[in-house]
């Protein structure tokens, strides 16, 4: 059990614990509001048919990763909120994921993008500009939303809640044919819904040419399930990503990503919990959340 005092921030609760707790605590990155629907990147497909940049065996087991670069890594991270009509507390603590995120992507060799507190029209011209570029040189992209959500997955921009297709579908390989084929990660610490995980005690006694569907090779890694809330620390950031750049650092090299992301999944679940003078919020548990279309196993290598 965590030594420090935990309990989730959520914005219709801060006021009053804030009050109540003179130091800094734990946040959960949500904020209920009624979703604001975005467009979806429009289709670049022709004919039916997509070009992509190479082509691999139909069935091998595992994606190339020797590319002359590893790929892009965009950092959406989001401290400060001017939403009208919500209010959003600071994001305290996610300054710490930033760096730390930035810092273990960059060993990966990762050309990493950090856009602080963009707004949503910001935000869609990077990913705009960033998918009609030629990837054909890079391995993969990555992309990472640290910011405050809600159900359904609507995250926050800086000026207002939007559907995280936005951005993702802007990389489908009808959109990007470059990336048609290659990996496209996309990490998200936010809250996805109120609900709090109470837990249960355990006791122990390129040849080939084929057709490649629009929506394949994504991996999303969220840092909760979908309802619940996702916790971060204050002054040590989020668990979620906390444990994330900790097992890539150790083990990234050795275990292809999935693997990585359900060790990732076990140091959340099992070494971390709430602890909180409200009952409500007092001993809490996180469970992240993958899901995956990868089509091979993704083993990144040593650069």
């Amino acid at each position: 059990m965590d030594l420090a005092l935990f309990f989730p921030l959520c914005a219709h609760f801060q006021n009053n614990l804030g009050a109540m707790f003179g130091k800094k605590q734990d946040s959960s990155d949500t904020k209920r509001i009624p979703p604001y629907g975005s467009p979806i990147a429009s289709s670049s497909k022709k004919n039916g048919t997509i070009r992509p940049a190479y082509v691999i065996e139909r069935y091998a087991a595992y994606y190339p990763m020797n590319h002359k670069r590893r790929g892009m890594a965009l950092i959406f991270s989001h401290n400060k909120f001017n939403v009208p009509n919500t209010p959003l507390q600071v994001r305290e603590g996610s300054s710490v994921d930033c760096k730390r995120l930035k810092d273990t992507l960059e060993l990966y060799g990762f050309d990493v993008k950090v856009y602080q507190d963009f707004k949503l029209e910001e935000i869609k011209a990077v990913v705009r500009d960033v998918s009609s570029m030629d990837h054909k040189d890079n391995d993969c992209i990555l992309v990472a939303v640290l910011t405050h959500g809600e159900d359904c997955d609507y995250v926050y921009a800086h000026d207002c809640t939007y559907d995280l297709s936005t951005i993702w579908t802007f990389f489908t390989a009808d959109n990007c044919p470059s990336l048609a084929g290659r990996p496209k990660i996309f990490i998200v610490q936010a809250c996805r819904g109120n609900k709090l995980d109470e837990g249960v005690k355990v006791q122990r006694d390129g040849v080939a040419r084929y057709s490649i569907p629009t929506h394949a090779d994504f991996l999303f890694a969220y840092a909760t399930l979908p309802g619940f809330m996702a916790f971060r620390n204050t002054t040590e950031g989020s668990w979620f990503i906390n444990e994330l750049c900790k097992e890539m650092k150790e083990n990234g090299h050795k275990y292809d990503f999935l693997t990585l992301l359900t060790f990732v999944t076990q140091k959340v679940a099992y070494d971390h919990e709430s602890v909180s003078n409200i009952p409500e919020f007092n001993m809490r548990k996180q469970t992240p959340c993958v899901m995956s279309m990868l089509t091979r196993l993704l083993l990144f290598n040593v650069v």
